[in-house]
């Protein structure tokens, strides 16, 4: 599959992204309940949501076929395996969910010049433990950040454990690109972080944890409850 030959810029508002869809059925419910983005995850090891490779280019294929914008969520570290796997997918943004450096966001940046590269920023204990390094992923060509938080054993991505939004201003000047949101969300905290919604650099909210019932699937109802909470405006557009 060919790329496109430019991407849509990442916005400063209005996204909304769901996390770790598994099937085509996944995908039909979030293009009927408002979110924008839908994290499809390969190369996270023992992750509940892991997709092999050609059940990731399919389910990225139906995200686009249904208006979706589809989100690689990986740990791989490199560039020319990613950049491989973008161009056969049709997946356009990249969101790198562990450890990766500055260096390794240039070099994909190089190898996939209309992607859209998203870093995430890992806070730990209110310490961002990418900190000193925001500056540089931002000239290396990241497009934004994500922010989420680490288990106190160290697990990363969606852990359902809530960002302290104290801790999150505190990083808020060191940003000079847009960043979405993540971090146990849910519709019962969305005033929680109206100071940090209201930032001008931030783009919008991953979701989850609470976009799922008790045995781990999406709903209806709790999808189209995140979206009235966190970005009612998509919701309007899908009523």
């Amino acid at each position: 599959m060919t790329a496109p030959a430019a991407p849509h810029a990442p916005t400063r508002s209005g996204h909304l992204k769901v996390c770790g869809a598994r099937t085509r059925a996944d995908l039909t419910l979030l293009a009927d309940t408002g979110p924008t983005l839908v994290g499809l995850w390969h190369g996270i090891p023992g992750g509940p949501a892991e997709l092999e490779a050609d059940r990731l280019a399919d389910l990225a294929a139906t995200a686009i076929r249904l208006g979706l914008e589809p989100v690689l969520v990986t740990f791989l570290d490199h560039a020319p395996t990613l950049a491989a796997l973008a161009r056969a997918t049709g997946i356009r943004w990249i969101q790198l969910h562990a450890y990766q450096s500055p260096a390794l966001v240039a070099e994909l940046r190089e190898h996939l010049p209309y992607a859209v590269l998203v870093k995430v920023l890992h806070l730990s204990r209110g310490r961002c433990l990418e900190r000193a390094f925001t500056g540089a992923f931002a000239r290396a060509g990241c497009d934004l950040f994500l922010l989420d938080t680490v288990t106190d054993d160290g697990r990363v991505g969606s852990t359902g454990q809530p960002l302290d939004p104290a801790h999150v201003h505190a990083l808020l000047p060191r940003l000079t690109i847009p960043f979405l949101l993540a971090g146990g969300l849910s519709t019962t905290n969305r005033d929680t972080y109206r100071t940090i919604t209201d930032h001008p650099l931030y783009a919008g909210a991953d979701i989850d944890s609470a976009a799922r019932d008790r045995t781990g699937r999406f709903t209806h109802e709790n999808v189209t409850a995140l979206t009235r909470a966190w970005h009612p405006r998509l919701q309007e557009t899908t009523a």
